[in-house]
């Protein structure tokens, strides 16, 4: 199993200063994440998300913790892929020099980026992002696979053009797409791309949501494959504040899930602003089941079916509490098929000590629980468990027959094994 961070740079009463400051925290908390054994980091990519997310470029943020880092992977999670966000050649090429100069650690995830506000300001057409994201990806995934790049699909048209520099991974970093629904889920397995799914309904929807993946993994061929090589991985959101007092992680880490649901709340669904007081000793339990309420509210008063997603966000039953209620979360949610936890510990209203503090605790305890687990150690000959981990699990190379002979010694010896 993997573990990683994820970053939005939330902020509650963002002022510049503040905002300049919870830029730099995440910074520490990412270079921190290395140092207490993480996996990998994630960044988003939002556009005018006030209070939401202040990540509006990743490639900056995610270049700087690189050159501070030196074995953690660097991962987008994800990178607005609809063309008036980013277009594809651009995105391949930003992605091959971080990989490059980063040693070849980095993951490149995919999304839509579909808030009104985000897609007025760089006049994306909402109706097309879902068809622009998955072109992209076809983009990127044939960006190397020949000298020159050449692509001519339904929406875009590119001429013959080399995409400099190659990336270090080969034939590219490893792709993954934002799931949040059966459909988005059915879409990653079908385009042979890992997932990279919200956690917030919990274990049981977990459960639901790998069961929809490998059944679509199990029907598919080989038809919407974006590229030659295939990511199985199932990366799930696991939100987390770890502290030596059980109360007041549940306090800290339930305030800040509030304020991440409200905020999301207001930019996804007209909700208004997030509450962003702090009041020492509140029933931090009681006021997120008000909140949840209050949309549920809403949704009536507009006529709007209540569906479970609708307060997936208010749950919360997480990683919230000591270490062992962590270890004991995160079995739930090993069980249910992750591949990967994605700590989701910075929300707007937390202070930046609780989130250093949470992520030393995972490192020196909740980490080390389930490395420990990792048995039987390799046979003699075999290539050592800490090597193989290096590269990420199920990216696996898809090659028909008469490819191989384009191959070179080096790279068949490596798909013999």
């Amino acid at each position: 199993m993997k573990f990683s961070v994820i970053f939005e740079a939330q902020l509650a009463d963002p002022t510049v200063e503040r905002e300049h400051q919870v830029i730099r925290d995440c910074v520490e908390q990412a270079v921190y994440a290395e140092e207490m054994g993480f996996d990998r980091i994630w960044a988003v990519e939002h556009h005018s998300l006030k209070w939401y997310a202040h990540m509006s470029a990743p490639e900056i943020f995610l270049t700087w913790v690189a050159a501070k880092t030196s074995t953690i992977r660097i991962g987008h999670g994800v990178v607005c892929m609809p063309f008036n966000f980013n277009h594809p050649a651009r995105v391949a090429e930003r992605a091959a020099m971080l990989d490059l100069l980063s040693g070849g650690r980095l993951d490149l995830g995919a999304g839509r980026g579909g808030t009104e506000q985000e897609t007025s300001l760089c006049g994306v057409d909402k109706e097309r992002t879902t068809q622009e994201v998955e072109e992209a990806l076809r983009i990127i995934g044939k960006a190397w696979q020949e000298d020159e790049l050449e692509y001519h699909g339904e929406l875009i048209d590119i001429d013959p053009h080399p995409i400099l520099p190659r990336p270090q991974q080969t034939p590219h970093p490893p792709l993954f797409l934002a799931c949040s629904r059966a459909d988005t889920l059915r879409q990653a397995a079908e385009l042979g791309i890992g997932a990279l799914v919200m956690g917030f309904a919990g274990p049981q929807s977990i459960k639901e949501m790998r069961e929809a993946y490998d059944s679509a993994l199990a029907g598919r061929d080989s038809s919407r494959f974006v590229s030659s090589v295939v990511n199985d991985h199932f990366s799930v959101l696991c939100p987390t504040i770890v502290l030596d007092d059980r109360e007041t992680a549940q306090r800290i880490g339930i305030r800040g899930q509030r304020f991440f649901a409200q905020s999301i709340g207001h930019w996804y669904g007209g909700a208004g602003i997030p509450d962003e007081a702090v009041v020492e000793g509140a029933d931090e339990a009681a006021a997120m089941r008000e909140a949840a309420e209050q949309v549920v509210a809403r949704l009536h008063e507009h006529n709007i079916p209540v569906r479970p997603t609708a307060t997936a966000t208010f749950n919360a039953d997480h990683a919230y509490g000591t270490a062992e209620d962590a270890i004991a979360y995160v079995e739930q949610l090993r069980d249910a098929g992750a591949d990967e936890i994605m700590c989701l510990i910075q929300m707007g209203t937390v202070p930046q000590e609780a989130c250093m503090e949470t992520i030393r605790q995972w490192g020196e305890k909740v980490i080390p629980h389930f490395r420990s687990e990792r048995t039987p150690r390799p046979r003699s000959g075999q290539a050592s468990l800490e090597r193989r981990e290096e590269q990420p699990p199920r990216h696996r190379e898809v090659q028909p027959p008469q490819h191989r002979e384009e191959q070179t010694p080096q790279q068949r010896q490596k798909e013999n094994r």
